[in-house]
């Protein structure tokens, strides 16, 4: 059985009980804030700036490559249980596919069916790189930043709140 430190845990609680009393003074305004260092405060400033809106710069992304929310939050839920997202066709190829199935009942030897059919057509490619663009845009753009926010800045987080609670001692 290992032995338990009586004089270890006396100075451990006593520490913790000045840091408490310490933050407390401070938050009513009894005792003087101890300041941090300028140039940690102002690189503490950035870091959290540079969260907020690397946060707010993926959730507007998101939003503008993929405009629904409902497929917004079933790519979400399909990441989480590491399944492979559903093929969908975007907006542009429903209605290029819309418009040369129009044309062919039109007759695409009529003018008005043959022009359905080449918009059709035409639709058809726009979505495709609309697709594309999707793609390329949340594996080149969005990932690193949110590998950013998941990695770097969660460390400097970490690591800021490390100093935070040292200041107390």
């Amino acid at each position: 059985m290992p032995e338990f430190d009586v004089k270890k845990f006396v100075k451990g609680a006593g520490s913790t009980l000045s840091r408490v009393v310490q933050l407390t003074e401070e938050k009513l305004g009894t005792s003087e804030k101890t300041e941090m260092d300028a140039r940690f405060e102002h690189l503490s400033e950035r870091s959290d700036s540079a969260k907020l809106w690397t946060e707010k710069i993926v959730k507007d992304t998101e939003a503008a490559i993929v405009p629904n929310p409902a497929n917004r939050v079933e790519d979400f839920i399909f990441a989480k249980i590491e399944k492979q997202k559903p093929k969908r066709l975007c907006n542009l190829e429903y209605l290029g596919l819309d418009m040369i199935e129009a044309g062919g009942e039109f007759g695409q030897d009529g003018p008005y069916g043959s022009a359905l059919i080449k918009v059709g057509q035409a639709e058809q490619k726009l979505g495709s790189c609309e697709r594309d663009f999707i793609g390329s845009a949340g594996m080149c753009f969005i990932q690193p930043l949110k590998k950013f926010l998941d990695g770097e800045m969660k460390t400097i987080t970490k690591e800021k709140g490390i100093l935070e609670s040292k200041r107390y001692v």
